[in-house]
């Protein structure tokens, strides 16, 4: 760890003198289109929207990831709905002496994506975290600033019946969940010291072999890891720390905030207290989310609440826009269209079910089963979506703040319009949610750190220098990002944060069937 943090500390004042001098020169723009201009094909490639009629365009990935969660909806017999209780009861740890009791399923395999086709557990391991840790890590890269800014601008555009179709999306891409945290688990890798290394580049690498598609499983599997090691730098860390960044500033007086015109210090608090966590592994890191996280959706649903009761009146009002603006729209683009769109938009790209990320964090857990752990993976959309989403949506449409005027803003702008409801019943409340947008962010950083991690371990190797190498750069993109605007460089993360989407979805369907199986095994076990 020494060595770490030398390391960290040799290159980081060359870095703040350039992030400075960068942000004051007007550099970063400049590098910002130069990489906008090199790099703009893929973004539009990935995030081309399809125009239906003049008034309606829809992102073709929304295609795949929405009728991908119908599929496996349908194929598992609607056990998003059927498999909810049992989910709940396994993380309350019901059926823990199913879970490690039996005799172990196979041998570890030490290689990335090695022989061994099936790595449950080896022996003396059989995991690093707890379902509810799991649940927690995965969750703590999901819930944050598009279930504030994201669900703000969805119903600003889409009006109140866009939160109808955000929690039916929602509910579908609890299947997906299940299937790809399934598999993460089923063909991840157990190192001799007992460290898990899973997610999609596993399941890809192994379970395509097995159906004598190795070739394919292989390409898809390291496209997979690139997608996943670029959007852990910049949606995953540098548009995290920057919105928070923002917001901390205008929360502390904007041009007079004693940060203003210094970021890169908030940017450098914030990579050393990163560091400190992601060093540690995904134990460290579990342990961090499984206590942040869970006070934050307590106290911003809690207060979602209050508002809510405060206007109790008004409640019932609330859901008839939901339910009429569902299906018959007034001024909104597109119709009942249009609506849909915006609220499948807002819930794909929310709890981003079917990209994959979340089985790398869910492959980390103790169990000998692997559909226990999917089971648990399908509460994390209905958390994300179906509650702090759909919170976040009643606030604002009963203080009145979903009008057509609003659907231009940008994140930080749209996260102020969501303070400034609960403002309107909590008058200190921008306070807390400042500190919930920036605990947020942190909570996404360190996740999505082992998300990338667990991709740059897949292409260069398991070795404690490619580990460092990768922890070190992540915590500078942290300062970067807290410094400078790189909207080319963000955006160009964000897409390939979608484009992991399109190998995942083909290995999901091709292995379905063995999720089957092991969802019969696991519900057979707990009958017994």
């Amino acid at each position: 760890m020494k060595k770490y943090l030398l390391s960290l500390f040799a290159i980081l004042l060359p870095l703040l003198t350039f992030a400075q001098d960068a942000a004051e020169k007007g550099l970063d723009k400049q590098i910002d289109e130069a990489f906008g201009s090199a790099t703009g094909w893929f973004v539009n490639f990935i995030f081309y929207q399809i125009p239906f009629t003049d008034d309606i365009k829809v992102f073709w990935v929304l295609f795949p990831l929405i009728l991908g969660a119908l599929y496996f909806t349908v194929y598992f017999k609607f056990i998003n709905f059927r498999g909810f209780l049992t989910s709940i009861n396994i993380v309350r740890g019901k059926y823990d002496d199913v879970d490690h009791h039996e005799s172990m399923v196979a041998a570890g395999d030490s290689t990335p994506g090695g022989d061994n086709i099936e790595t449950i557990a080896i022996e003396g391991h059989e995991g690093e975290v707890s379902h509810f840790q799991a649940l927690t890590a995965a969750l703590s890269a999901t819930v944050g600033l598009g279930n504030i800014a994201g669900v703000a601008i969805a119903v600003s555009i889409g009006g109140a019946g866009a939160t109808f179709w955000m929690i039916i999306a929602g509910f579908l891409g609890m299947a997906s969940k299940f299937v790809e945290c399934t598999l993460g688990v089923k063909y991840r890798d157990i190192g001799e010291d007992g460290t898990v290394y899973g997610g999609p580049m596993y399941y890809l690498t192994k379970g395509l072999k097995a159906k004598g598609l190795a070739g394919l499983g292989k390409v898809l599997a390291v496209l997979f890891a690139i997608f996943v090691i670029g959007g852990s730098f910049g949606g995953g860390n540098m548009f995290q720390v920057n919105q928070a960044a923002q917001l901390f500033e205008h929360m502390t007086g904007g041009e007079e905030s004693f940060i203003h015109g210094y970021r890169w210090v908030f940017g450098l608090v914030m990579a050393i207290l990163v560091g400190i966590v992601i060093i540690g592994g995904i134990k460290k890191i579990a342990k961090v989310t499984d206590k942040i996280v869970p006070f934050m959706v307590v106290i911003y649903v809690a207060a979602s609440l209050f508002v809510i009761f405060a206007n109790v009146g008004m409640v019932g009002d609330a859901f008839v826009q939901i339910f009429d603006g569902a299906f018959s729209p007034e001024g909104v683009a597109g119709g009942a269209i249009g609506v849909l769109i915006q609220g499948f938009r807002r819930a794909a790209f929310s709890n981003e079910a079917g990209i994959g990320s979340s089985s790398i964090a869910h492959s980390a857990v103790k169990t000998k089963y692997a559909a226990s752990e999917g089971m648990v993976a399908l509460l994390e959309p209905f958390i994300d979506t179906v509650v702090v989403c759909t919170m976040t949506a009643l606030v604002l449409i009963i203080t009145g703040n979903v009008t057509a005027a609003n659907a231009g803003l940008d994140d930080a702008g749209a996260i102020l319009l969501t303070s400034g409801a609960f403002e309107s019943a909590i008058s200190w409340f921008p306070y807390v949610l400042t500190i919930a947008v920036v605990l947020f962010a942190f909570s996404t950083m360190i996740s999505w750190s082992y998300y990338g991690y667990q991709g740059w371990a897949y292409l260069f190797g398991r070795t404690k220098k490619m580990e460092y190498a990768y922890k070190v750069l992540f915590c500078l993109f942290v300062i970067v990002g807290a410094a400078i605007s790189l909207g080319s460089v963000i955006g160009f993360s964000d897409a390939m944060i979608f484009a992991m989407m399109v190998p995942n979805m083909i290995g999901l369907v091709l292995l379905a069937p063995r999720v089957r199986e092991e969802l019969s095994r696991y519900m057979k076990a707990i009958k017994k």
